[in-house]
């Protein structure tokens, strides 16, 4: 009789998993799912989401106890897991937060919503714990599956149609040069177990690895950039983003980037942190292809959430800047700086981004929404409060000091520096000032255009917390960082350590 595995690490997945499936039987169950009725079914559930979201976020903090593995150690759950899982369900709490009033107005305020986002959570979560290359392709297309409906749940509407199958067809594209390059390592290695790779590479440094295992790794890093919408696999972000609800575009741009993120990290410092001479020159490349393009290519920009897709290209390649770092090698504290500026980046990007978007989602005149970056124009003398909220966002986004979002480029481009990657971190600058053009733009349109058609008052109470809450965070991170210093300290311990 085989033995039956320990439950315990992976304990937060399997309750939100049950969660979600007790949610859909509740849901399909109710006695009315049209009309009024439907909409109070589609509230009940997604309340219940956000309290399975927090009961999970509870486990998730309370059974970290260290590296624990489990299911025959493919799945691992660490300081670095517990790190990123945090940032997750924050995610997804706050994208269900922000669609309440949404999904109501525009008539899609269907159970599955929140349902979806549970299921796509459980997908990222199983990403960051991937610990074997099999549960890491798992994890993507759990999440990759519910977020190509999300894309389309809007399927009254053209643009929102195209965006899912625009999405699902690029995303299948890349989930197949995923798993071909998962083919190809496994073929040359013989093992698809991150710490048996890791073993394997690691007793042998001096040996040059196949042409068919670098061929490998090179599919994989293929896969994961498009996962994390990093150039040149970037093609899908605007449109997407375009497309797909704002409240799934606002999803769409923390979430399942965090995570991929994450798994980015895990499997490059892990099962090929000996192999980094053959990686690290793609991830340099992507990285400033990514920044350069990211502040380019959203200049010309009218709608603002395909200015926001362009602007999360680019920071996608500020991220990366601390992958290059830590595959850079020589001083282990430089490393492992590298990878604690991306998870400081990440937990701020989180906060600017949902944010933004939380004023994106009221943007709105006589019942439909307005996306254009025009109809900013004098915002601050119809709601000084919203646009005081996204000039915070707009100046962190830039890098302006105090804001948190340049604390998380300081940490970034210290990291390049002190690793002497110099180019790398010239280029991040002078990227960032390219792209403080746009955000600025913003600003100046919001105080010093003449005010021509209001944007619809009041803003919801949810709404309201949201934008308070995260300009806040935004605002007085520099008087009080140390709990995110600490915790993405302990986080990049545990990444090495394990």
């Amino acid at each position: 009789m085989a033995d039956v595995p320990n439950l315990m690490p992976a304990l937060p997945e399997i309750f939100l998993v049950c969660a979600a499936m007790a949610l859909l039987m509740l849901g399909v169950f109710q006695t009315g799912n049209e009309g009024k009725e439907g909409v109070k079914t589609a509230h009940l559930i997604s309340n219940l989401s956000l309290t399975a979201l927090v009961l999970t976020l509870l486990l998730v903090t309370t059974i970290a106890s260290g590296p624990m593995r489990t299911f025959g150690g493919m799945f691992i759950n660490d300081a670095f897991a517990v790190f990123f899982k945090v940032l997750v369900l924050i995610a997804s709490a706050l994208a269900i937060t922000i669609s309440q009033e949404y999904v109501t107005r525009q008539g899609i305020a269907r159970l599955e919503f929140g349902v979806l986002i549970l299921l796509a959570t459980v997908g990222m979560m199983m990403m960051i714990s991937a610990n074997d290359l099999m549960a890491m392709y798992l994890g993507l297309e759990v999440q990759s599956l519910a977020l190509y409906v999300l894309a389309s749940f809007q399927r009254d509407d053209l643009r929102s149609t195209e965006a899912g199958l625009k999405y699902f067809v690029l995303g299948a594209l890349a989930s197949g040069l995923l798993l071909y390059g998962c083919s190809l390592v496994y073929g040359f290695s013989g093992t698809t177990s991150f710490d048996t790779l890791a073993a394997l590479f690691g007793a042998h440094p001096a040996e040059a690895p196949s042409v068919g295992l670098v061929i490998g790794i090179v599919f994989i890093l293929a896969g994961l950039a498009f996962k994390v919408s990093a150039v040149p696999f970037h093609m899908w972000t605007p449109d997407v983003y375009e497309g797909a609800p704002t409240p799934v575009t606002a999803f769409f741009s923390i979430g399942p980037k965090i995570a991929a993120l994450a798994l980015f990290l895990r499997i490059m410092i892990g099962p090929f942190g000996d192999l980094a001479a053959q990686w690290q020159q793609i991830v340099v490349f992507i990285a400033i292809a990514s920044m350069v393009l990211g502040a380019f290519a959203a200049i010309n920009q009218t709608n603002i959430k395909r200015l926001m897709a362009y602007s999360s290209i680019g920071h996608i390649g500020y991220a990366l800047i601390g992958l290059a770092v830590a595959g850079q090698g020589g001083d282990g504290a430089v490393r492992e700086a590298g990878i604690q500026g991306v998870l400081i980046y990440m937990a701020i990007y989180l906060f600017m981004n949902v944010g933004t978007f939380a004023c994106i989602l009221c943007m709105r005149r006589s019942d439909h929404m307005v996306e254009d970056i025009d109809d900013l124009a004098g915002l601050s003398k119809s709601h000084p409060m919203m646009a005081l909220a996204l000039a915070i966002f707009m100046f962190s986004m830039a890098g302006i000091p105090p804001l948190a979002g340049f604390f998380g480029k300081f940490y970034i481009f210290l990291a390049a520096v002190e690793a002497e990657l110099y180019g790398l971190a010239v280029i991040g600058v002078l990227s960032s000032v390219v792209a403080a053009f746009y955000y600025l733009r913003i600003v100046k349109v919001m105080y010093f255009d003449a005010l021509a058609d209001s944007l619809e008052k009041p803003i919801g109470r949810d709404m309201a917390g949201v934008l308070v809450g995260t300009s806040l965070i935004i605002l007085l991170f520099f008087a009080w960082p140390t709990p995110l210093l600490s915790a993405a300290a302990a986080a990049t311990r545990g990444l090495f350590a394990g």
